[in-house]
């Protein structure tokens, strides 16, 4: 099985530029106006163009809303240089939220995108996630 990862976003161009600059996705393919297909992780990355203030599904009372926000699902990114990662995602409108920290397993710093949208840059060390894993 195989899995796509979609992301909502409220100015698609603006997001196009900024997921190339922070992380080197290529532009695959458009379909329409309203989505975009980004390549070069382990999975396409599809931007999906969604109004501030439009429901996210029918009967929603709630809002989408493109401010910082929290969500159960995020994006880990893993590198090989953390620093360089975070220097390339702030420089391309990233916001660091938490400075890169070090883990039994590797390092770790969080951030948000330009649209609201938390996630990680990770860098593993040594044994990676085997150093905490059960044994």
């Amino acid at each position: 099985m195989d899995f796509l990862v979609n992301l909502d976003v409220d100015d698609l161009e603006r997001a196009v530029v900024f997921y190339r600059e922070a992380f080197g996705f290529t532009l695959g393919r458009r379909f329409g106006s309203a989505v975009v297909e980004l390549l070069g992780g382990p999975a396409p990355l599809y931007l999906l163009a969604k109004a501030a203030g439009t429901e996210a599904f029918d009967g929603d009372t709630r809002h989408r809303d493109y401010r910082r926000h929290w969500t159960p699902l995020h994006l880990d990114f893993v590198v090989d240089d953390i620093e360089a990662a975070v220097t390339r995602a702030t420089a391309a409108g990233a916001v660091l939220e938490r400075p890169i920290a070090t883990q039994a397993w590797g390092r770790l710093a969080l951030l948000h995108d330009p649209f609201g949208h938390g996630f990680c840059l990770v860098q593993f060390l040594g044994e990676g996630y085997d150093a905490i894993a059960d044994r």
